[in-house]
């Protein structure tokens, strides 16, 4: 068990039909902690009724929110959901909303200073606040795992390029990683040559990138390890890779084995996928009888 302080949004997603309760980091942490980890949340929160939901939630989850402040000047984060025919999702943001204005504190530096692990995204960068206090934070961790989420227009290369030079461990998916590598002069087309081009580029040598469907390719170490993925019928991708990132990293900071954590958390992205919502309650039993069925 490690201990593991995640960074960022916390937020509802909204669908046609109903609400649930997301954000990266936050379905990040959410898995972390169903894995046996200890995980602390910084963000923030309105004082309204969604706001209370939020934090009874995270509560509920047995995630420590003292890094969590609340606002009176802004909502509770929101983010309209819309689903296409192959369950993919397309996102309206918010914006400003509580998360944008994550204030730095002592008690959140020292959260920071204590864990083992620091997980933070890209789309919490969008405002000057949040983004000032993630830097100044990432001066006091350890190991910082940094994940790419890319949401037009919250993000800027030059902000994307800094980021992934704090990082130790840093995720994309699959579109991801080509838009950034080219951005940044790759000239290379597959896969494998623009992992290796940002490894070299940003002197990161822990990048995994995941291929929807197709599984997720982990280099760690100077070795590259594959898994092709699950064939399961999807329900809608919400948090899926959230998840995954969730899974992999409880397994690799635990010292389980690369290949065998990367198998792990492409069956926990799979589960997620058939599941509806960011959320489902994955238990590894579960994801053991998944990855070896009888």
């Amino acid at each position: 068990m490690v201990n593991i302080v995640c960074f960022g949004e916390v937020l509802f997603d909204v669908f046609s039909t109903h609400k649930k309760i997301g954000g990266a980091p936050l379905n990040v942490a959410n898995r972390l902690r169903s894995f046996g980890n200890q995980v602390a949340m910084i963000s923030a929160i309105g004082r309204d009724h969604l706001g209370e939901e939020l934090l009874a939630y995270l509560k509920a989850q047995d995630i420590n929110v003292n890094g969590v402040q609340v606002t009176e000047d802004y909502k509770t984060g929101m983010v309209n959901v819309t689903l296409n025919a192959k369950g993919s999702a397309s996102y309206d943001i918010m914006y400003p909303r509580a998360w944008d204005k994550i204030q730095l504190t002592q008690d959140n530096q020292a959260q920071v200073e204590k864990a083992d692990a620091f997980v933070f995204g890209s789309l919490v960068a969008r405002d000057d606040t949040s983004r000032q206090t993630l830097y100044s934070l990432l001066d006091s961790a350890k190991f910082k795992i940094f994940d790419l989420n890319l949401r037009p227009p919250y993000y800027t290369l030059e902000v994307l390029h800094y980021l992934m030079h704090r990082a130790d461990f840093i995720k994309f998916n699959d579109d991801e990683l080509y838009e950034v590598s080219h951005a940044l002069g790759s000239k290379f087309n597959s896969l494998e040559q623009n992992l290796w081009f940002i490894a070299e580029k940003t002197k990161t040598d822990q990048i995994c990138v995941t291929k929807g469907a197709h599984g997720a390719v982990l280099l760690y170490n100077n070795t590259l390890y594959y898994n092709s993925g699950f064939l399961v019928q999807v329900k809608d991708t919400v948090g899926a890779g959230d998840s995954f990132l969730g899974a992999l990293t409880s397994e690799l900071l635990n010292d389980v084995k690369p290949q065998k954590a990367l198998d792990f958390a492409c069956a926990v992205g799979a589960l997620v996928a058939r599941s509806e919502g960011a959320n489902p309650k994955i238990v590894r039993a579960e994801v053991e009888a998944f990855l070896h069925p009888r």
